[in-house]
């Protein structure tokens, strides 16, 4: 199984998904978010996943970032499936999702279950 980890996140493909989860305490600037996507895509080598993404451990989002996520971010991803733990990620994913408006189908779960079912569909 391949794995990649930065200060921010890991990363990781396991049955054709790709697997990535924020780390605690994170708070992600447009330079962050530009390291994450990097990241992401090395593990990627030039592949397009359905990405299972663990959001429980971000603790902010600057504006910058999340347009850069929403955009230029979504470049080889079919359809996200967020991964949420309390009403303030809700708010946080819903914010993200009305505002930054993702060009990739992506969705917010409040179980791993759920969201690994969803994203599923687009293996």
């Amino acid at each position: 199984m391949d794995k990649i980890e930065n200060e921010f996140a890991s990363f990781f493909l396991k049955d054709g998904i790709l697997h990535f989860i924020y780390k605690p305490n994170t708070e992600l600037d447009v330079d962050a978010a530009k390291k994450v996507v990097e990241d992401r895509k090395t593990i990627q080598k030039g592949k397009s996943y359905p990405v299972l993404c663990d959001i429980r451990g971000l603790k902010d989002v600057d504006k910058v970032a999340r347009d850069f996520l929403a955009k230029e971010g979504s470049s080889l991803v079919d359809a996200v499936a967020l991964v949420v733990d309390s009403p303030a990620y809700e708010f946080m994913a819903n914010f993200y999702l009305k505002v930054s408006k993702p060009d990739v189908p992506t969705k917010m779960f409040s179980s791993m279950e759920e969201a690994l079912e969803y994203i599923k569909k687009f293996k």
